[in-house]
């Protein structure tokens, strides 16, 4: 049996790092595929493409999300941060400059879903033990291996401040 799927496209209204934007899109078009093919933000990767490594983790309305498999349909009128909005007027956040200090990559490629997820638990918790560090972060992947300089950093943007 063959499927035949219509490209209905439809202008939704989606708030991206604090602007306003009208996308035309298919509701169903992943919200990866959205913000960097309709709007080259390409902070947020593409990883497996099935929402099981983490690289493409963005904040919907505060919750850690996995724009791979999230219909852009269905974050129509709500809140998303992408990694790059995370900074304040050029200046990275607590959990981003956490990062830069501890040296908590290697490649990169997986960075932002990790800080992206960070930001979500200390924004929850601002003083998270390891064991809810590794927690929160257990569903992203790192071929560098930099778990440990990753669970430090995320400590200590918890120390200085959390997701602020």
């Amino acid at each position: 049996m063959f499927r035949f799927v219509v490209d209905s496209r439809s202008t939704m209204n989606i708030s991206i790092n604090k602007s306003n934007h009208d996308i035309d899109a298919n509701p169903e078009s992943s919200l990866l595929d959205v913000l960097q093919q309709n709007l080259q933000l390409t902070g947020t990767k593409y990883g497996c493409g099935e929402g099981n490594c983490g690289a493409c983790t963005v904040l919907v309305d505060g919750e850690a999300t996995r724009s791979c498999i999230t219909p852009v349909g269905s974050v129509a009128g709500r809140k998303v941060t992408t990694v790059e909005g995370l900074a304040d007027d050029g200046q990275l956040n607590p959990v981003q400059e956490a990062f830069v200090e501890e040296s908590a990559f290697q490649c990169g490629y997986c960075t932002p879903g990790f800080v992206i997820s960070a930001t979500a638990l200390l924004s929850r918790n601002s003083a998270p033990s390891v064991g809810e560090i590794k927690s929160a972060l257990s569903g992203h992947i790192c071929r560098c291996g930099a778990y440990v300089r990753i669970v430090k950093a995320v400590q200590n943007a918890a120390d200085s401040g959390g997701s602020k």
